[in-house]
């Protein structure tokens, strides 16, 4: 299923979950419930934003955008971030006013029943969304994603503060929980926040990438003398990689260009789509640091 697509059966899935936290919060009148229903509202605001925000990050490169589009996803995920923060302040403030007016619940096994629809509702498709988002390498679907799993985890807490207070009366759980699901939700923003701005910021590969990136390069460079200045960072869907390579000073353009096209074809089997930008040197360039390659003379299908 295509990106975009998702983003559209997400929207859906925000408005079901929403109208059925909300009908939760009419027939209990739980600040809980309510702080639960309008996290599912930034769930619903969000899942706009990232439609949006995916069509375009999918645009081919233009003349003005030559490195393409894919940044647009990194940008709404900081808006997510900053709209989930705004939302754990309107949470605090209603969880501090029922703590100076409590109110007694009404129809709780009602509320618990629609939460617990939401709550199935919102955990299968997080979790589909996260697999799906890293498959795709799409922030912005796996920022959904996190955020939607987060949000069921949140409406199970919920569920049990409202049982609780409930069953026992203590009517000052439900805003304590209020709490405990605001505390979560900053958490939550700030995340989504910090992952966001690395990536605007041309963040470096994670290591554990890194490190497979340069075994590529180390058995792909056979005939060169070294690599160094090898950076990495990603764009959305897209992984870009540049490197020096060293070759002797008696090699060919040919012979220099083939070692460059392997490297490029060795690292694009670790990052498939990577725009891979190789810039080779003489040897008077030689650092003496960086990768060296694995062997001295290249393969013999070498072109």
């Amino acid at each position: 299923m295509a990106a975009s697509r998702l983003a559209l059966w997400t929207l859906l899935v925000g408005v079901l979950s929403l109208l059925l936290k909300l009908w939760a919060y009419r027939v209990t009148g739980s600040v809980a419930v309510y702080s639960d229903a309008l996290e599912s509202l930034v769930n619903l605001a969000a899942a706009l934003g990232m439609a949006a925000a995916v069509g375009y990050a999918a645009r081919p490169p233009d003349e003005r955008h030559p490195f393409g589009h894919s940044k647009a996803e990194y940008l709404w995920a900081v808006v997510e971030g900053v709209l989930v923060v705004l939302a754990a302040g309107a949470i605090l403030r209603s969880a501090f006013s029922r703590f100076a007016e409590p109110l007694p619940l009404s129809a709780p096994p009602a509320g618990l029943f629609f939460l617990a629809l939401a709550a199935l509702l919102n955990g299968a498709w997080g979790l589909f969304l996260l697999r799906r988002g890293r498959a795709l390498a799409s922030a912005a679907l796996e920022a959904d994603g996190l955020h939607l799993v987060a949000d069921t985890a949140t409406t199970l807490g919920v569920m049990a503060g409202l049982l609780l207070a409930w069953r026992t009366g203590a009517v000052w759980l439900d805003p304590l929980f209020a709490l405990f699901v605001a505390a979560h939700v900053l958490w939550l923003g700030l995340g989504i926040v910090r992952r966001s701005v690395g990536g605007l910021l041309d963040e470096a590969l994670a290591p554990e990438v890194r490190a497979r990136v340069e075994a590529a390069v180390r058995e792909a460079m056979a005939g060169a003398l070294e690599v160094h200045d090898l950076r990495t960072r990603r764009a959305g869907a897209r992984a870009f990689v540049e490197l020096h390579l060293v070759v002797p000073a008696a090699m060919t353009v040919e012979e220099a260009h083939a070692i460059a096209t392997r490297i490029e074809e060795a690292v694009q089997e670790v990052l498939p789509g990577a725009w891979v930008t190789v810039h080779v040197e003489p040897e008077g360039e030689l650092l003496h640091r960086g990768i060296r390659p694995a062997r001295d003379h290249p393969p013999r299908d070498a072109r």
